[in-house]
Parts: structure tokens; C-alpha cells; sequence
């Protein structure tokens, strides 16, 4: 079944060469001079020539993020004010993304807390973190702080479900959740109310860069540089139908304070990061990769409860991925029948969707009965 979600074609510009920024994240006693500008010196600036659709959203918006940026402080001392979370460990889902990671980071630098890791981090998060000389031992695996600190107070970042919730974390330690997504029946339960700040954004990063200029809080560039790949990557470039007004302002801001001097280069080569891995991966990895879980009641008044599992594999190469569908479905089958042990909360369907994140189309793959009415139900027949 494909399901189509947008046609609109990104067109790529012509490369230029960007300057990483080394910032020592472990002190704060460092300064970072901006300069305000509209474009770099060797090229027109993005108000004088034809743009791209992610160079559109950014000129639109070119104002407000400047006003924005007025607000950040480019000395270092200053961090928000949230007693309920300062000091805290931030951590993303399983199954870590670039959103997770960067959001984890943004949000302990402004709240002067420890960022943290759930699971591996993929190739598009590496590169991220490489493109802005940012050294991956700053992001610790949570077992590790945990384990170090068992009473630390833990916010969750770009999540609130147990599903996604790494094992090493007790929800009597959360004590905060900063998110973007929708409360579902698999929604964290606390002993005690807790911070929450969760927004109808398309990214968690967005809220963060938001936040920064809100408590005229000491951004370091490194830090917004990621922020920004975090945005683009959880927006697909600020063209999927999450993309909100508000995540069209903060990727303004922080491309005029990165001083990046080509966003539609950085975002072709952070997606081809993305899926340069994927080619040498199997079937049963890619089925397995970036996998979540849900949990929903049927319309009419029962008992029960179904589990559906979601993967997703995004990539800009979809072709590749389309000659591989019969294996991906056997190993569908694979990974269900593994999921199906659990006696708890066995998965009763099991959807993989394929995503081309350049022509913004998806191919849900469908492998049983139970899977193609569900589907046919919610997007109608393919």
C-alpha cells in the first residue's frame, strides 16, 4: 500500500564548504562572539535568489527567528529557569534518533543538567555530532548514570511511554517530560505530578531552541547546530505535515546564529548519512531498527487491548529499499513471531513503513490478514 503524503520535490544548490565550531561543552567559561548576517559573503544570501523549499521556510520566517535570536545570550553563565528539572538527567527513547539525542543535549545545557543516551545512536545522530566536533562521550548510556547516581531525577525527552522507556529507568526518578508527541494509552504513570512541557510541534529540538530564547539562556553553537539537524531530520526538511509555524522559526533562528552557509546542503548530507547504512544492513535489522509499540481499545466497549508494532526505515535511496520488500516481509513475520512471546502484552499487528524522505511518499508494508484490515480501514484500499 503506498501512501502518499506530499509531491513536492526538494531541488539541491550548489555545495560550499562549512566550518565546524569546537565548543568544550564540560565548561561554560568560554564566550562565543555573533554576528548578525543574511547570507555568507561568497553566495547570494537566501533573500536575493530562488530557494529551495527548506530555504523558502527559513526566509519566511526570517524575521521572527531574528527576533528570537535577540533573545539568546551568546555569554556563557546563563541557563533557563525550571527548579522541577535543573540538575536532571535527560533522556530519549529506545530506539535513539537525531531528536532524542540533540533535544537530551539542548536540554541539559539549558537546565544545567547530564545528557543521555537510551540505546546506540544511528549514523544520521553520528554524523550530526561529528559535523559539529561534538565528542559522543558527552551523551553517556543512561545505564551508566544511572548506575552512578541511582537517585538523580530523570526528564524524559521526545517521549512519554513506558514502551519506549529504557529498563534501567524507575519512574519513581522521572521527574519531568518534555515531548512533542500525543498522550496514548502506553503514557508513563508517576508516583508523583511531574514537570511536563509537551507541545504539538514537529520536533522536540524546536521546544528546546524555543525555550533558549524564552529564558534569554546561554546557547553554545555547537549545541544549536545540532538542534537544527534534530529539527530538519524530524521535519524531513520542514516539509512533512507535522511541521508546525513554530519549527519554521527556531530552524531561522539557528541557521542566522550557526552562520550555516548552505541549509539544503546540510540537509542532503545528513539524509544521506541517514541512509548510507542501510544497504549493508539485513532484513531483520531493518525490520527491527526503529521499532515502537502501541497499545489501543477497539471502538465498542471490551476488555481487550491490541498491540500494534511500527517500524519505520527512512531513507533516499527508495528504490533499493523496494527490491528488498519480499525479504523485509518474511522477517516481518520473524520479528512479530518474536514480539508475540511476550506474555504480558503479546503484538498483535505489525506494520513496516518505508519512507522516501526525498519525494515524501511512504510504502506501508503489509504482511497478513490482520495487517491489510487495519491498513484498509484507517488509509483505505491501496
Amino acid at each position: 500500500m503506498k501512501l502518499p503524503l506530499n509531491n513536492q520535490m526538494s531541488s539541491s544548490t550548489s555545495p560550499s564548504d562549512n566550518k565546524k565550531r569546537k565548543l568544550d561543552l564540560g565548561s561554560r567559561q568560554q564566550e562565543e562572539s555573533f554576528e548578525f548576517q543574511e547570507g555568507p559573503s561568497e553566495r547570494q544570501p537566501y533573500c536575493e535568489r530562488d530557494l529551495n523549499p527548506v530555504e523558502s521556510a527559513v526566509k519566511s520566517s526570517w524575521e521572527e527567528g531574528a527576533k528570537l535570536l535577540r533573545r539568546v545570550v551568546t555569554k556563557a553563565g546563563a541557563v533557563g529557569f525550571k527548579p522541577e528539572i535543573a540538575g536532571a538527567i535527560f533522556c530519549g527513547h529506545l530506539v535513539a534518533d537525531l531528536d532524542s539525542v540533540a533535544g537530551a543535549l539542548g536540554a541539559a545545557t539549558l537546565y544545567g543538567g547530564t545528557p543521555a543516551r537510551a540505546s546506540e545512536i544511528n549514523d544520521e545522530t553520528r554524523f550530526a555530532l561529528q559535523y559539529w566536533d561534538i565528542d559522543l562521550d558527552i551523551v553517556k548510556p543512561i545505564e551508566e548514570l544511572v548506575e552512578a547516581y541511582p537517585e538523580k531525577g530523570i526528564c524524559l525527552v521526545d517521549f512519554q511511554q513506558d514502551t519506549q522507556l529504557n529498563s534501567a529507568i524507575s519512574t519513581k526518578n522521572i521527574v519531568g517530560v518534555i515531548d512533542h508527541h500525543a498522550l496514548q494509552n502506553s503514557t508513563i504513570v508517576t508516583e508523583r505530578p511531574i514537570f511536563v512541557d509537551i507541545r504539538p510541534w514537529g520536533a522536540m529540538s524546536s521546544i528546546i531552541a524555543f525555550e533558549f530564547a524564552a529564558h534569554s539562556a546561554y546557547l553554545p553553537k555547537s549545541v544549536a547546530g545540532m538542534l537544527l539537524c534534530a529539527i530538519l531530520s524530524d521535519t524531513l526538511n520542514l516539509r512533512s505535515p507535522t511541521t508546525t509555524h513554530w519549527d519554521r522559526s527556531a530552524v531561522s533562528m539557528l541557521v542566522q546564529y550557526t552562520g550555516i552557509q548552505d541549509v539544503n546542503l546540510l540537509c542532503a548530507q545528513q539524509f544521506k548519512a541517514k541512509s548510507s547504512s542501510l544497504a549493508a544492513m539485513t532484513a531483520y535489522m531493518l525490520v527491527s531498527g526503529d521499532l515502537k509499540q502501541f497499545k489501543f481499545n477497539p471502538p465498542a466497549k471490551s476488555p481487550l487491548q491490541y498491540k500494534v508494532a511500527f517500524s519505520v526505515v527512512e531513507t533516499t535511496d527508495i528504490t533499493c529499499l523496494l527490491l528488498r520488500v519480499m525479504e523485509l516481509v518474511k522477517e516481518m513475520r520473524t520479528v512479530k513471531l518474536e514480539l508475540s512471546k511476550s506474555p504480558e502484552s503479546p503484538v498483535d499487528i505489525l506494520f513496516v513503513a518505508l519512507v522516501d524522505i526525498v519525494d515524501l511518499r511512504s510504502y506501508l508494508l503489509l504482511m497478513g490478514d490482520a495487517e491489510r484490515r487495519l491498513a484498509e480501514a484507517a488509509y483505505g484500499e491501496g
